[in-house]
């Protein structure tokens, strides 16, 4: 999604965070310690209405983040932006372009599965989890072709599908995910994007909230691995100048996210 210069933006954090939808809702955020530390430490981050107060670039949100962290790094997709339409409607909306006429349903079952795949490829790549610009988008029409079928319109539809997902109006704020990132910010820490979208990411950083706010972006085309590979973590500390204890990564998978940044010794917390 943007270049990789692009990446380091003070300037974007004077962007005005969109308003979330009306009604408040809370919720709860939980850090997990590096490993070997007592359970018992575990900590619950304090609540976040996600109320337009909170999102407001002049509001200052509770203590989020454990003591000694200097940096937060965000997954992207499902943590901070999510789709919209969703990754179904906006699969049956291209195939309907291209004369294939598939239910979002039936389209959200082939994609989950066609996903499973690329992931157990990718865990027995040598290294596993490696990858390129030239991977994700193998991966992507391979997903595409997963989903429709070897159609003669196919490679019509992944060419539609990578345009669509690489624009910004195809993303929209997740609420609870924009507070935590104005919480980073207010703090006065480092905030880091590390996501395993491809090269789109760093076209979309610069120009969708809280994207915006940014100092750093990862994805992982741009540096070579793809969580939940050590690799990664350790390719983003390299490039912050951090230690593992410094960081903390903020993202809503269990596996990828929570789990992977356990086992590369930082502290994760988990939302969604």
């Amino acid at each position: 999604m943007d270049p990789r210069q692009a990446a380091q933006r003070g300037r974007g954090r004077g962007a005005q965070l969109p308003r979330p939808r009306p009604d408040p809702v809370a919720h709860v955020f939980r850090v997990w310690p590096r490993p070997g530390s007592d359970s018992s430490t575990l900590t619950h981050v304090p609540i976040l209405p996600t109320t337009a107060a909170d999102l407001d670039p002049g509001h200052r949100a509770p203590e989020a983040f454990p003591a000694g962290v200097t940096a937060v790094v965000f997954d992207v997709v499902g943590t901070l932006v999510e789709p919209v339409p969703s990754v179904a409607e906006a699969y049956a909306a291209a195939g309907r372009r291209h004369g294939i006429d598939l239910g979002a349903a039936e389209i959200d079952s082939r994609f989950r599965s066609a996903w499973r795949r690329q992931e157990g490829i990718d865990a027995v790549a040598t290294p596993p989890f490696t990858t390129s610009r030239g991977r994700e988008r193998a991966r992507w029409q391979a997903i595409v072709e997963d989903v429709f079928g070897p159609t003669a319109v196919t490679a019509a539809v992944f060419a539609d599908l990578w345009e669509h997902f690489g624009r910004p109006e195809a993303w929209k704020p997740i609420a609870a995910g924009a507070a935590l990132v104005r919480a980073a910010v207010d703090a006065g820490l480092v905030v880091a994007l590390a996501s395993n979208f491809d090269e789109r990411l760093l076209a979309i950083a610069p120009v969708v909230a809280p994207l915006t706010l940014a100092d750093h972006v990862f994805a992982s085309s741009e540096i070579g691995w793809r969580k939940p590979a050590v690799e990664f973590f350790r390719q983003v500390e390299a490039r912050l100048g951090r230690r593992p204890h410094e960081l903390v990564l903020v993202g809503d998978d269990p596996d990828l996210d929570v789990a992977a940044a356990g086992q590369a010794g930082w502290r994760a917390i988990r939302i969604g």
